[in-house]
């Protein structure tokens, strides 16, 4: 059973407000209602004041919106959803994304992570974005993973290497390649790249997740990991040696598995997370698995990151019938990692 997470003095989460037209906002409001039967944390929205009010009256929800610094947020948060005005006014009709909403999203993004920095947010929950609405506008980075990187080194110095994982309650992936085509996997992947991000990986789950000895599940890029080079030769020429090199750099991997039998229930209580070759073959077990409680986690950061697992989903944008639980395990994650060391080890099962 899980012990509440000591919370006193801790700074409060900043959310990004994420796509106008999408379920978004929308998840938002219901956070902040569910705040004491979900036992979150403080946080503030970093966004639209008068949207929000908007989309809560489209929903019917007797949601209290308060403008307010962040300094304010905690004290607000127990009778007003807190929301940090970014100075951008956000259309955002349900269900239509318009690029000129893409500023509002970005210095959303922007103002969250410049909170973090500044000590005066402790982690940051995104929301979720529609990526054609901010290319439109000329954002040039393939999501926000990649953007949240650019900020990092921006921000706090250093060459950060954000890394996608998948965490559920029996199941983390990160896929070494993210949002490629499938045809140009073989081309991306290298054993550099399996070699960094597995010792990313095994670092943050020790850091920030408590595992004193990360055991990594690495699986083939092809089918039956190759069988012996008759199904590809990738996994012989460039995954076997990535395991090698990892072992020697003392990190407990081991592979290249079949990844169709990688998933099960017996298969899975053998690592605490899977290294997948490409997007879909990470994302798809852990998604079949625990849709609604998964939780989209950044590595490689210096700072917690955390977003529901899930896109905007327009059809259901103020419609009511969005489902929260990602997005509330979201702000819960965030607020599990970003705790102090003495919290986080009073706070594990």
């Amino acid at each position: 059973m899980s012990v509440r997470t000591p919370r006193t003095n801790l700074s409060p989460l900043a959310i990004t407000l994420g796509e106008p037209a999408g379920i978004g906002p929308d998840l938002i409001l219901e956070a902040w209602r569910q705040r004491a039967e979900a036992d979150l944390p403080p946080f503030f929205v970093v966004g639209d004041p008068h949207f929000l009010a908007r989309r809560a009256a489209q929903l019917a929800l007797d949601v209290t919106i308060e403008s307010c610094r962040v300094d304010e947020a905690p004290d607000v948060f127990a009778a007003a959803l807190p929301v940090v005005e970014t100075g951008h006014a956000v259309q955002g009709a349900p269900g239509s994304p318009d690029s000129t909403d893409a500023p509002a999203i970005i210095a959303s993004i922007d103002e969250a992570v410049s909170a973090v920095h500044d000590g005066a947010a402790r982690a940051v929950v995104t929301s979720p974005i529609h990526k054609k609405t901010l290319y439109a506008a000329g954002f040039a980075h393939p999501g926000h993973t990649e953007y949240l990187g650019e900020l990092a080194d921006s921000l706090f110095g250093g060459s950060a290497t954000p890394i996608m994982m998948l965490a559920g309650p029996s199941l983390r992936t990160v896929p070494v390649t993210v949002h490629i085509p499938l045809k140009d996997v073989p081309s991306h992947l290298t054993t550099e790249k399996i070699v960094t991000t597995g010792q990313i990986v095994a670092a943050d789950l020790t850091t920030r997740f408590g595992i004193d000895t990360p055991r990594l599940a690495i699986t083939g890029l092809n089918p039956h990991a190759g069988e012996g080079g008759s199904l590809g030769t990738e996994d012989e020429t460039i995954v076997a040696p990535a395991v090698v090199a990892l072992r020697e750099k003392g990190v407990d991997a081991r592979g290249p598995l079949p990844a169709d039998a990688l998933f099960s229930e017996r298969a899975r209580a053998g690592y605490d997370a899977a290294l997948a070759m490409y997007h879909d073959q990470a994302l798809i077990p852990v998604k079949t698995i625990a849709f609604d409680e998964t939780v989209n986690v950044t590595l490689g950061l210096p700072f917690v990151r955390t977003s529901p697992d899930h896109g905007t989903a327009f059809d259901l944008a103020a419609s009511g019938k969005a489902r929260p639980e990602s997005f509330l395990a979201a702000i819960a994650m965030a607020d599990r990692l970003s705790a102090p060391a003495a919290a986080l080890s009073s706070a594990r099962d």
